[in-house]
């Protein structure tokens, strides 16, 4: 598994909008995505900062998303954002979400 962790500066007093933005248009484009697995974001205590890390099957599944969804979300979050988020792919070495996930279908 594969995790893409993405630190965004925030806009002053954008929060709101944010949360907004993800709910509306950023959950739903990723839950298209081949090999999308889970998403969680973190706001930063005064909302200066957020860091979303989403759960990627294989690397080429979070290849073809840089290439293709990305973009799209870059677009839906340009009013929120300052500057060009930072982006680091990592290697899942322990997950329990995955674990309850498969218990769950089983």
């Amino acid at each position: 598994m594969i995790a893409r962790n993405v630190t965004m500066r925030l806009k002053p007093n954008s929060v709101p909008a944010f949360t907004q933005a993800l709910e509306k248009q950023v959950i739903p484009l990723l839950r298209k995505q081949k090999g999308f697995a889970d998403e969680i974001t973190f706001i930063v205590p005064g909302g200066k900062e957020a860091v979303g890390i989403s759960i990627w099957e294989k690397q080429e599944d979070a290849d073809a998303y840089t290439r293709g969804g990305y973009p799209e979300v870059l677009k839906a979050l340009a009013n929120v954002l300052e500057g060009t988020p930072q982006v680091q792919n990592l290697e899942v070495c322990n997950s329990t979400s995955h674990k309850i996930a498969a218990a769950a279908t089983a």
